[in-house]
């Protein structure tokens, strides 16, 4: 059978054995009318009174959106924010649109475009965090390790602080969006550095969907709510990024609900590992960068058998990544030499990607197809694809060697958003 494979901003096809399983997200309808949802959320939220009576006059207002690796529909969600503030008094000039880049790079200005469209870009102040500007951050409180966190000074310094986000499954942090906006959206890049640190990432239940005793997820939550966040705004979203749930309010209850809308869509049962899994990153933005890609393989490794194979299917148009993460993944000959180096030195930066990827690696092969070179990817220790069909149809024929029967296939044609889970396992 033919399935097509979302790829930077278009498809792959790929030709599938007829009883391979293809795991989709659970069909879950798009809001209808995904505007007056956002608005009735605003006006009815979770835990909170509405927006427009957290707001008033003379106050100064930050609201954090995600940066060009999350696709937030932000031309459906801000207007409605926009126009509770301008409604309870807030003056345009008091608004400041703070994208929390994390530890990623600043955002272009065709980016900023994206992310915001031209009338809330041509209207509104916009700043970038940046992780690695001690000057421009704050310390708000020391973590239970000793660490010092700060946070941009431009959100601790408002009067009202709103966080926006989209919730999917994380690799590490059990779900996206809620208090992931504040850390390591808008934090220092020792705070960062710690959240992920390798303890941090090798702990068993820093994983997908896990939050209770998650300890990234939980110290993530921990320091967002110690920044006071007035008010948080998350929605979910299918596969075709369209709106699915709508949740504001309080963040807790908020992100509470929209992760319980995230594992009903995402979590799907499978009866067993597969000798063979064909994953993508969900096409654009989530593949601009093999960095951002290693979800993909993280999430086929829930479904894949020990000594099987992974072929990901992911662009990569704007290469590997930060020079750290290259520099780091070039920094060994091998994913086990690099587990062993990563568990003995001190916290560096894009060391976490390179740890989940090592760990994935070291269970089984993973092949890419991408628009990188053959050079590239097998610096990253990873094998070229170069075309999705051959490269299977070659996997295949190692796998039959090796078992001495056909192989098992499953396919996972929208990568983190379908998250596999063997039926049983709690």
């Amino acid at each position: 059978m033919r399935v097509p494979l979302p790829y930077g901003e278009g498809t792959l096809d790929a030709t599938l054995p007829d009883d391979a399983l293809v795991l989709t997200p659970a069909r879950t309808p798009p809001l209808a009318g995904a505007d007056a949802a956002v608005r009735a959320a605003i006006l009815t939220p979770l835990g909170s009174p509405p927006l427009a009576r957290l707001a008033g006059a003379g106050q100064r207002v930050c609201i954090v959106v995600s940066d060009v690796t999350r696709p937030l529909p932000n031309a459906v969600i801000l207007p409605p924010v926009l126009d509770a503030l301008a409604a309870a008094g807030v003056r345009r000039d008091d608004i400041t649109l703070l994208i929390g880049t994390g530890l990623h790079r600043p955002s272009r200005p065709d980016e900023r475009l994206r992310i915001l469209g031209p009338e809330i870009l041509a209207r509104y102040r916009v700043v970038d965090h940046d992780a690695r500007d001690a000057s421009a951050h704050r310390r708000l409180m020391t973590a239970a390790d000793g660490t010092e966190i700060a946070l941009n000074a431009v959100y601790l310094d408002a009067h009202l602080r709103i966080v926006t986000g989209f919730v999917e499954p994380h690799l590490f942090a059990g779900y996206s969006g809620g208090g992931k906006g504040v850390m390591p959206g808008v934090a220092g890049a020792a705070a960062i550095l710690a959240n992920h640190g390798a303890r941090m990432i090798g702990h068993p239940k820093a994983t997908w969907c896990a939050t209770d005793g998650n300890p990234i997820f939980e110290q993530m939550r921990d320091v967002a709510l110690k920044s006071d966040v007035g008010f948080c705004l998350n929605v979910t979203l299918d596969e075709r990024q369209r709106i699915t749930g709508v949740f504001a309010g309080d963040l807790v209850q908020a992100h509470d609900a929209a992760i319980a809308q995230a594992a009903r869509q995402s979590l799907r049962p499978i009866p067993r590992l597969y000798d063979v899994v064909v994953v993508t990153n969900m096409g654009y933005p989530a593949d601009l960068v093999l960095y951002q890609s290693v979800k993909g393989m993280s999430v086929a490794a829930q479904a894949v058998a020990p000594g099987g194979a992974i072929l990901l299917v992911a662009e990569c148009r704007e290469g590997v990544g930060g020079a750290e993460y290259a520099a780091l993944l070039h920094a060994e000959a091998s994913p086990h030499a690099l587990l062993a180096r990563l568990g003995q030195s001190p916290a560096a930066l894009d060391q976490w990607q390179v740890q989940v990827q090592a760990m994935v690696q070291a269970r089984c092969d993973v092949w890419v197809r991408s628009s990188l070179p053959r050079g590239g990817i097998e610096a990253a220790h990873l094998r070229f694809a170069p075309d999705v069909d051959r490269t299977l149809k070659e996997i295949m024929e190692m796998q039959r060697a090796a078992l001495g029967r056909p192989p098992s296939v499953c396919a996972l044609p929208y990568g983190q958003l379908t998250v596999p889970r063997l039926s049983g396992a709690s």
